[in-house]
């Protein structure tokens, strides 16, 4: 149980790492933080903020999907948005082009990475990732297509609120799918049954 603590936390630094890279590189977000860069023009709270507002929002979408609410879920949804902050504050925003997409493109793979790593904890999924793989559970679909379906849609609103459109746009809608589906086997916690249960019992 510890270590599956210590990976969901693990996971929430690299997931906030990774968007604070891709902000920091200016060559556009994924598609949630397209969302929340239009939601932070439109509301005025940190970018942070925001995503704690979002999250706890897309819970409520769970409600239809019977979606289980796991203590990691919380824990996800209040702590990302401070994690995001301190990330965006740390992370130095660079000059040269080149710089750039060497951001976009380690962000690109942290943040498959660090969704795969919290997700492998088994302490529940984060509010997006929970609203995925319930989907995923009702449709019956891969994680690819189901991930891509929604990274579309949620993009077009975000482009609708005015959030910022790129190539690091374009090049996240379409392998997040894929790097989380890659990662999650290589990360995932083991769960090891109770001694009591491992061996079968024999009594009289």
């Amino acid at each position: 149980m510890a270590r599956r603590w210590l990976q969901l936390g693990a996971g929430l630094v690299v997931a906030a790492l990774a968007i604070a890279l891709m902000v920091e590189a200016r060559l556009g977000l994924d598609p949630w933080n397209l969302l929340h860069e239009g939601l932070v023009k439109h509301l005025g709270l940190s970018f942070g903020t925001v995503t704690i507002v979002s999250g706890i929002l897309v819970l409520v979408l769970w409600v239809p999907l019977r979606q289980p609410l796991g203590a990691g879920t919380i824990v996800n949804t209040l702590l990302i948005g401070g994690l995001i902050d301190v990330a965006l504050w740390a992370v130095p925003t660079p000059e040269a082009w080149w710089a750039w997409v060497v951001f976009l493109l380690i962000g690109l793979v942290l943040c498959g990475a660090g969704a795969a790593v919290y997700l492998g904890s088994h302490l529940g999924p984060g509010p997006r990732d929970g609203l995925m793989t319930g989907l995923v559970a009702r449709t019956g679909r891969s994680i690819r297509l189901v991930r891509t379906g929604l990274e579309a849609s949620v993009l077009l609103v975000g482009f609708l609120l005015g959030g910022t459109v790129g190539i690091g746009t374009v090049l996240f809608a379409v392998p997040i799918g894929p790097l989380i589906q890659f990662f999650l086997p290589r990360v995932t916690a083991p769960l090891e049954l109770p001694a009591e249960d491992a061996e079968p019992a024999h009594r009289s």
